[in-house]
């Protein structure tokens, strides 16, 4: 399997540098620029991939919730979201935020940005509102893509989230995508994406680190026995 690259987790532009990507998302949904990108997007995912969903039924129409994947393929955004009628936001690593087209594109397809490597404090301010607008927000409880092919563990920020807003939390296994790194060689995967019973905690207003951890072991422990079970074939 080829190595990704390193990971660059340490952004050392200040806060500052994006606010005004944070103050857009709080207060818009995403537009016809997601819209778009669905529909490029779509065709691909099904033909190459033969993308297909599990328990779409388990994704609430409307009201907040928060999608919590495995990740291993930077297309992963893309299958998420894909069998669903709702506009899902989600997080986007803040060294991707370098040039003017990509930030535009970024900002109105439904991301915002997150400084991995810092307690970024916008990143969740930005995910809570939203959630407080009824909106779905993807959170990779990993933090980032795997790097060697198996789950990893997860860390305590979606457990935070999931505490202080109350939201109720969709487990996601999605199986097959870390086939994609093999694209050199001809070999497509077929991707299939689970979506598990919605787990609610009690709204806590501090959670400590512990009651953090503990929620993100919890929830990311759901999505470890459905991947178990795809892996399994079953």
């Amino acid at each position: 399997m080829p190595e990704l690259k390193p990971q660059v987790y340490l952004d050392e532009r200040p806060a500052e540098r994006f606010e005004r990507f944070h103050a857009w998302a709080r207060a818009h949904d995403p537009d016809w620029i997601y819209l778009l990108a669905r529909l490029v997007l779509t065709p691909p995912c099904l033909l190459l991939f033969r993308v297909r969903a599990r328990g779409r039924e388990n994704v609430p129409g409307a009201g907040p919730v928060l999608l919590a994947p495995n990740h291993f393929s930077i297309w992963d955004h893309f299958f998420c979201g894909l069998y669903l009628r709702r506009r899902i936001r989600f997080m986007a690593k803040s060294q991707l935020y370098a040039n003017p087209l990509l930030e535009a594109f970024l900002t109105h397809a439904g991301a915002f940005p997150v400084r991995r490597g810092q307690r970024d404090e916008q990143a969740i301010g930005t995910a809570r509102a939203i959630l407080q607008r009824g909106g779905a927000v993807v959170v990779y409880p990993e933090g980032g893509r795997s790097r060697d092919g198996s789950l990893g563990s997860p860390r305590p920020g979606i457990g935070r989230l999931a505490l202080e807003s109350g939201a109720p939390v969709v487990p996601v296994a999605i199986h097959g995508s870390l086939g994609i790194r093999r694209w050199e060689r001809l070999r497509l995967p077929r991707v299939t994406v689970e979506y598990g019973t919605p787990i609610i905690f009690p709204r806590t207003a501090s959670p400590s680190r512990v009651e953090q951890a503990e929620a993100a072991e919890r929830i990311f422990g759901a999505v470890r026995t459905m991947y178990g079970r795809l892996e399994a074939g079953s």
